[in-house]
């Protein structure tokens, strides 16, 4: 990239940022809650390795991936000290021994045979010092029962949710969930709120919850999103190309 691009895009960035940051600082002082009680994770699937770094300059140590292997050539490429990169989008089995070398935090688990897979994953990367502590694990809920979306039923949360408590190399963090399309987002995050709830009257330590994105934050805000997931807002619109 030329430095008039870099530089040009560093400045778009900049400007998208602090008018993103401005939007959750607005949203968690309407809903009454602490400031900085809500972490924005950019959300930068499909986008250069150099916006990263653009991102990382601005102060952000998180960054959302949806796809392993370009996951892991970013972090390979850039070696951001400190950086922490999740795992947001649907993770599939085979795939879980290489997310855990590199993953912070999971965002999509919502099997059993998936967070067995991650265990195993994070016990070896362990044992190989490829990583240092526990893999956290949030746990997709569905919040239309429509398996092909994604996301455990919320009425087999609580058995999934001891199985990855109790799982070697893991670290039950909390709940994640996508609204579906043209749905109540209200109404959907109320709903997982009460889940949430539920949780933590069993797992105290699953504070964790990843909800809500460019169209819907100020909603998810409201019924206690700890974690806004945020692409478009921030990147702007998907690159043709990723590199």
């Amino acid at each position: 990239m030329s430095t008039v691009a870099s530089s040009a895009r560093a400045t778009e960035l900049a400007g998208r940022l602090d008018g993103l940051v401005a939007r959750i600082d607005a949203a968690v002082a309407a809903a009454g809650r602490p400031a900085g009680s809500v972490r924005l994770l950019p959300v930068t699937k499909f986008h250069p390795a150099s916006d990263i770094a653009i991102l990382y300059e601005l102060g952000r140590r998180e960054f959302g991936e949806s796809r392993e292997q370009e996951a892991a050539a970013k972090v390979d490429r850039l070696g951001l000290p400190d950086a922490e990169w999740h795992m947001i989008g649907r993770l599939q089995r085979n795939k879980a021994r290489a997310v855990a070398r590199w993953a912070h935090t999971v965002h999509s688990v919502d099997s059993e045979r998936l967070a067995n897979a991650l265990s195993r994953g994070a016990c070896e990367a362990l044992d190989a010092g490829e990583r240092t502590e526990s893999l956290r694990v949030l746990l997709q809920v569905s919040l239309d029962a429509d398996p092909a979306r994604g996301g455990v039923a919320p009425a087999d949360l609580p058995a999934l949710a001891d199985v990855v408590a109790a799982a070697p190399g893991l670290h039950l963090a909390g709940l994640m969930a996508i609204p579906p399309l043209d749905a109540d987002s209200d109404a959907c995050f109320a709903n997982l709120a009460m889940l949430h709830t539920s949780l933590l009257a069993r797992h105290a330590d699953a504070t964790e919850l990843s909800a809500g994105m460019s169209g819907d934050l100020e909603s998810a805000v409201t019924h206690g999103s700890t974690c806004v997931r945020v692409g478009t807002a921030l990147m702007g619109a998907r690159p043709i190309t990723s590199a």
